[in-house]
């Protein structure tokens, strides 16, 4: 129900997948990705059925919770076979002689292939999404909670970190350090012996690699934390 309230009104930002906004058929800004419950709508059909192209499904039957989704995607195609909705065991209805071919959500695959079901086409990829209604699409505040939202997914597998390097093992130290961009470089509070601070963003992959590196090159004191938010 959730891109009905938004595009009502009743809310003006709903967090919902992409499969759910398409099949309600309203008109909602997509405003981010939010990076999880991918899945894939499949235009899929019995292994031994015989059907390898959706063309072939003209005058047939497809059972699906995704009406308006199928129906279009047939459109697109060319045919107009019989859309059924079911609202639930959709992966079913083939066994039973219900239909001839089914859209569904699948992840894995695992349940198509439980019930000996191949993948026919691709109808669409989907995932979790922050929409919005677009009267307020461009508002302020909506812009704020976006860019909350993205400096979540962008701290993601980044760590910090901080390490004291003396100046003149600056530039190697520079030449092992993979971050985003230029490392932060200050000078150490307190010191007079030409030790510096440097600060740099890295992948978490990246992080036990390239410690030994920056401790040849001349690195100490190296520490790493968890980034919670990273605007870029």
């Amino acid at each position: 129900d959730i891109p009905e309230y938004v595009a009502d009104g009743a809310a003006a930002l709903g967090v919902t997948g992409l499969d759910q906004t398409r099949e309600s058929d309203v008109e909602l800004v997509d405003l981010l990705d939010l990076e999880f419950g991918e899945c894939r709508l499949v235009l899929a059909a019995p292994e031994e059925g015989g059907v390898t192209a959706p063309e072939e499904l003209s005058g047939g039957t497809v059972a699906t919770e995704f009406p308006r989704v199928t129906e279009r995607y047939f459109e697109e195609v060319g045919v107009a076979p019989d859309v059924i909705e079911v609202s639930g065991a959709t992966e079913l209805t083939p066994n039973v002689d219900i239909a001839d071919a089914i859209v569904d959500i699948t992840s894995t695959g695992t349940t198509l292939r439980m019930n000996r079901l191949e993948v026919v086409d691709e109808v669409l990829e989907s995932s979790v999404r922050l929409f919005a209604h677009p009267d307020v699409a461009d508002d302020p505040k909506v812009g704020q909670v976006r860019t909350a939202f993205r400096s979540v997914l962008d701290a993601e597998g980044k760590r910090y970190l901080m390490m004291n390097v003396p100046e003149e093992a600056l530039d190697d130290v520079r030449d092992v350090i993979p971050g985003m961009g230029g490392p932060t470089v200050m000078d150490v509070a307190g010191e007079d012996d030409g030790d510096l601070a440097v600060h740099v963003v890295v992948d978490e992959r990246e992080v036990f690699e390239v410690i030994p590196e920056l401790k040849a090159a001349g690195a100490s004191d190296v520490l790493v934390t968890e980034i919670e938010r990273l605007v870029e």
